[in-house]
This record gives structure tokens, C-alpha cells and sequence, in this order.
């Protein structure tokens, strides 16, 4: 099978309500990434810029075409232990910043098939021809619950918890990289994004935002979405297209990693 590579379009928006951007997003041609941070002080913003400044870093090795797959799979999955020591490593240089934590959700394009890397719930979709599939699954409370049956999707709007993460990156070690693999086809469109557009824009909504146009159209589209329904956290969007071609995609930071 030939190279695939993506082609991007991304955008990162501080929304109508907060004051600063604690989103962090990348994206290349082998690897997109998007990152959302919490903690008061600004420690949000700079924990979602370490988490994906790390992994840009952590990417330098197991990008590289000479690496073979096994390699580079466990490379990018000790990415998050890398990422979460530097945390760590910040917050005992910086003690105000205690309590900082990250969502991350990436994608890493290798061979004919795409790993993804994922803990909080910033979200990874995938549209395949008409489909469009969540292939991440949520690290909160409510998704727990939903699990359960405890719950349904009428009471998520109201819950108390509906904002409490399960897992998130903050330096304690406590998390376990979980690599999942998905088999990559050309033309199918990925979608990774902070809860800043999934808490307010619907999936039917989402579909229909990335359905049928260009990239860039797409990503602008579902910022769009998110503004209309009041944008009341942080947005970021990457819109990402497998291709066989290579389109030289250079690697670019949004949002607080910028």
C-alpha cells in the first residue's frame, strides 16, 4: 500500500465567555493532536501547551518512515508517560501550578492504518462515506453512567457531574496509555475537537457541518456552530483528510501552543 498522509484544516477559538484560549492543538502529516487544559491561575493553558508541545517532540522519533510500525507504536504510546513526567517535572519547578491537567486526543497515521491516543474527553470522529463514528470514548462520570444504564442521554444536560473527568493528564502517574488501532482508507475525514464543541454542537449537527465541503469550509463551519449555540467554553477543531498524495503538510500550533 502507498504512504498516506493527512491533509488539515484546524482553527482554535476562545469562545464568547472565557477570557484566554486553554486549548492546545497540532497537526502534520502524520500527526494531529488537540489538547484541553484546566487549573486556575493560567495553568490550563499552560498544561495543554506542554502536552502538545511534549508529544511534537516525543513525534521527531516515530514519524520518521525508517521507523518500523512496532517501534513507533510503542513510542507514541510511552508519549503520554513522557508527557505526563513533564508535567509533573513543571508543577515541582512551578508550585502555583498545582492542580493543572490536560485532556489529549491524537491520531498517528502509520502504514494503512491510523493509532489513536486518547484520555479526558476531547473527542476523535471519523466519517466514512455517509458514517460519521465516534471512535474515542469519553473519560467522565456521565459517560460512566451512561454505560451503566444508571442514566439516559435526557439526563446529561442537568446532571451535577456532567463536567467530572474520570481520566486526565496532571502529573500523578496514574494513567495507563491505551493504544487503539483503526484500519485507514483514503477519503475518510477524522475529527478531533475539545468538549468546547461537543457540550453544545450535536453530533447530526457535527455531521452535517463536515459533510461535503472543503477542509477549511469545515473546520469554519463547526467554530461557527459552537458560536451560535453561545460558545461558552474554548473551540478547537482539526478536520483532517487521508490522502495518498503528499501535500508537504508542515506542522503548526494552535490555540495556547502557538
Amino acid at each position: 500500500m502507498s504512504t498516506l498522509y493527512f491533509a488539515t484544516a484546524a482553527k482554535s477559538a476562545v469562545g464568547l465567555v472565557r477570557a484566554g484560549n486553554e486549548d492546545s492543538a497540532m497537526t502534520s502529516r502524520f500527526l494531529i493532536a488537540v489538547a484541553d487544559g484546566m487549573g486556575g491561575h493560567a495553568a490550563g493553558e499552560v498544561a495543554s501547551r506542554l502536552a502538545i508541545k511534549t508529544l511534537a517532540r516525543e513525534a521527531e522519533a516515530f514519524t520518521q518512515i525508517d521507523c518500523d510500525i512496532d517501534s513507533a507504536d510503542d513510542l507514541y504510546s510511552s508519549s503520554l508517560s513522557v508527557i505526563d513526567a513533564t508535567l509533573s517535572e513543571h508543577v515541582i519547578e512551578n508550585p502555583e501550578l498545582a492542580g493543572m491537567g490536560t485532556t489529549l486526543s491524537s491520531l498517528f497515521l502509520r502504514g494503512g492504518s491510523v493509532a489513536a491516543l486518547h484520555i479526558g474527553d476531547s473527542r476523535i470522529y471519523r466519517l466514512r462515506g455517509n458514517t460519521l463514528e465516534q471512535l474515542s470514548t469519553d473519560h467522565t462520570v456521565i459517560q460512566e453512567l451512561l454505560s451503566q444504564g444508571a442514566i439516559t442521554e435526557a439526563d446529561v444536560a442537568t446532571h451535577p457531574q456532567r463536567s467530572v473527568l474520570t481520566q486526565v493528564l496532571m502529573g500523578d502517574g496514574r494513567n495507563e496509555p491505551s493504544l487503539a488501532i483503526h484500519e485507514a482508507k483514503i477519503n475518510d475525514r477524522y475529527l478531533l475537537c475539545s468538549d468546547g464543541l461537543t457540550n453544545v454542537v450535536s453530533d447530526k449537527e457535527i455531521k452535517s457541518a463536515i459533510k461535503g465541503k472543503a477542509r477549511g469550509a469545515a473546520a469554519d463551519a463547526l467554530v461557527d456552530a459552537a458560536y451560535i449555540n453561545g460558545a461558552p467554553d474554548n473551540v478547537s477543531v482539526i478536520v483532517a483528510d487521508v490522502l495518498d498524495n503528499d501535500i508537504q503538510e508542515p506542522i503548526a500550533m494552535l490555540g495556547a501552543a502557538k
